[in-house]
């Protein structure tokens, strides 16, 4: 797929580490490749969950490859399916992706961790936006972080650029956990074999009602639930799963998900 993209499955999980020396910093071609990896992600029904890391102990990503674009690389060139990154604009995408930062992120490697559902940071993890300092606009994550975390905390990163270690990062809430280094992708191992045990029809309802609730009021979203009106809903409401569920309860078992 990529040079500088690696990809390892291991049952129902994908792990997708960003490998681009010295930086992890992603050009049009390793962003087109990673939307095409998330994008196989998405259709493949084997597929359960996904983690997503970037190579070395430094950096998990330094965002957009200003080598690149010097070099020609345009701004608003084509990034390919997904968007930057592969995942902030990746359509339908209704299944868990955890994001394992190992190090730096900053710029468009921290508006990728934001495109995610569950973060995770290694102890030495660091995080800004410092787009103002290159004369440009941390775009997704100015629409993505002041909803997030305290408006006056994310206009502070937006403006000024300033650094967060991962302490204050884990206080403003945006990342869920911290972990000595050696414990990071470990951790999100069996985060990600938790996830991939429980019901994907489930989780595929969460991750729609949750994004496109996000741009109605409470009730209109409720309505839209309650009238399976969600695509993701109807199918849930309509499985063999939900029955199990059910059925699990009442016989004090756990369940068996086949995700039909």
């Amino acid at each position: 797929m990529s040079d500088y993209i690696r990809t390892r499955q291991d049952g129902g999980l994908l792990e997708v580490v960003i490998d681009r020396p010295k930086a992890n910093a992603i050009d049009l071609a390793a962003s087109r490749a990673l939307g095409l990896i998330f994008r196989d992600f998405r259709d493949d029904p084997t597929l359960r969950v996904a983690i997503v890391s970037g190579a070395g102990e430094k950096f998990f990503c330094a965002g957009w490859d200003l080598k690149a674009a010097a070099s020609g690389d345009a701004v608003d060139g084509d990034y390919g399916v997904g968007g930057f990154g592969g995942l902030q604009e990746l359509r339908d995408l209704n299944k868990p992706v955890i994001c394992a930062v190992n190090g730096i992120c900053c710029g468009g490697g921290l508006e990728i961790a934001l495109s995610t559902d569950l973060i995770l940071a290694a102890e030495h993890a660091t995080f800004a936006l410092p787009e103002i300092r290159s004369g440009t606009v941390a775009d997704a994550a100015s629409i993505k972080l002041p909803k997030r975390i305290p408006y006056h905390i994310a206009m502070d990163m937006l403006l000024t650029g300033r650094w967060l270690d991962v302490h204050e990062a884990h206080r403003w809430g945006f990342v869920n956990e911290i972990l000595p280094a050696d414990r990071l992708m470990e951790r999100a191992w069996e985060l990600a074999r938790l996830l991939a045990s429980g019901p994907p029809l489930v989780y595929a309802a969460i991750k729609e009602i949750v994004r496109e609730a996000e741009g109605s009021t409470f009730q209109t979203a409720m309505n839209k639930i309650t009238k399976r009106q969600f695509a993701t809903v109807d199918r849930l409401y309509s499985s063999e799963d939900q029955l199990e569920g059910a059925r699990a309860f009442a016989e004090k078992r756990s369940p068996v998900w086949k995700g039909e």
